[in-house]
């Protein structure tokens, strides 16, 4: 943990307080389907929509980090989030519900690319893989306990999960504001300019994005599809809430111990490995009956969400000029968009008109071909990373 700068803890500890109650998006399918008694399909709609909104929001928010700051994005997001949830958990009728649900998903991930564009202005390009992840590493941590707390708080009325997801959206933004510089460059010099025809151009980032695309359809079923089973198979939402819990835990206690160890092999293979254990982990999730089995499909594709998470922004943020950092990864959190839109309706789909067997075969697949991908761009990421070392 040495040697980072202050401003990054800052950002660490924000993002830390705020993902401790991170209730709305994975608790939200349970919310519909249970106090608001909507069918499967209309409950992985709502969720569909609001991943729509987060395919537009990463995009928008590289863009406004790149043209008017980082800070401001950062904490506008965070402040519109925050009244976008009440409003869901308020929403009268089922037209306003999408509605909410829309405009939660414009501004849910707005910040996103604000932070990975801070983090990589503050760090230097050797220690971003560790800064990445030791923030995806507060993620988690925040995530394990937003778990547990959001299922004991969903059975006592789903309403407080809003409130307290809400409040602590304010509070990172607040303190962003008032303890973190600007760090985009300075308007009107050169380094501020930057073609959106230089990103479409860029083959290499486009085919990273695309493979992102398809793991984060996989990864979207541990919000969508797995809750969803787990109901079927008659487990209640603090069963759920414990069993996606295990995902925060094995991050807390794997990563710090394998992190440097990460950082120093091939990022593009170590990426590979990881989506394949992703889609490994949720195809071994038709094979499990009991609480136990359910949280040991977690743990194996926790283990590649290690090796994805941790070195995949820090790739793009290697591959990007500086003036376009907030762009690049607003594009690489389109590819997360996208997975949210296409993967909770997919999924209840599959779930509800074919089955779980081919749900979970279907992911197992995905992620074959996602670890595929990643070894053939493999070579031209290095080629990529030694040239921008060089210049």
């Amino acid at each position: 943990m040495g040697g980072l700068s202050g401003h990054f803890w800052v950002i660490w500890s924000g993002t830390l307080i705020n993902r401790t109650a991170t209730f709305v998006r994975p608790f939200l399918v349970l919310y519909l389907t249970g106090s608001e008694h909507q069918s499967l399909t209309t409950a992985g709609a709502v969720v569909s929509v609001a991943g729509f909104g987060s395919l537009v929001s990463q995009p928008v928010g590289g863009f406004l980090a790149d043209r008017y700051g980082r800070r401001w994005t950062l904490a506008g997001g965070m402040m519109g989030t925050a009244a976008a949830e009440l409003l869901l958990g308020y929403a009268p009728n089922l037209a306003l519900t999408f509605g909410a649900a829309a405009l939660l998903g414009i501004l849910l991930d707005l910040y996103r690319p604000a932070v990975q564009a801070m983090v990589a202005d503050l760090v230097p390009a050797a220690d971003r893989p560790r800064a990445y992840g030791l923030l995806f590493w507060a993620i988690n941590l925040g995530f394990s306990i937003a778990m547990v707390v959001g299922g004991v708080l969903a059975q006592r009325g789903f309403l407080w999960l809003f409130w307290a997801d809400a409040l602590t959206c304010v509070c990172f933004g607040l303190l962003v504001l008032r303890a973190v510089p600007e760090t985009r460059p300075a308007p009107g010099t050169t380094a501020a300019q930057g073609s959106i025809r230089a990103l479409m151009g860029d083959r290499v980032m486009l085919a990273l994005v695309g493979l992102a695309l398809i793991y984060a359809t996989v990864y979207s079923q541990a919000t969508s599809g797995l809750p969803l089973a787990m109901e079927q198979a008659g487990f209640k939402p603090a069963g759920f809430g414990i069993t996606v819990a295990m995902n925060g835990i094995v991050i807390v206690c794997v990563q710090p111990l394998v992190l440097n160890w990460l950082s120093r092999l091939d990022h593009s293979r170590v990426t590979a490995i990881g989506q394949l254990l992703v889609g490994v982990g949720f195809g071994l999730t038709q094979l499990a009956a009991t609480l136990p089995e359910y949280m040991a499909t977690v743990v194996v594709w926790s283990l590649g969400e290690i090796a994805t998470a941790t070195l995949m922004s820090a790739i793009v943020a290697d591959l990007a000029p500086r003036q376009m950092r907030g762009r690049y990864q607003g594009m690489l959190g389109m590819a997360w968009g996208g997975g949210a839109l296409i993967g909770p309706f997919a999924g209840a789909w599959v779930l509800q008109n074919a089955g779980g067997a081919w749900l979970w075969s279907g992911c197992a697949i995905c992620g074959v071909v996602a670890a595929a991908g990643q070894l053939l761009v493999g070579p031209s990421v290095r080629r990529r990373r030694a040239g921008l070392a060089q210049a």
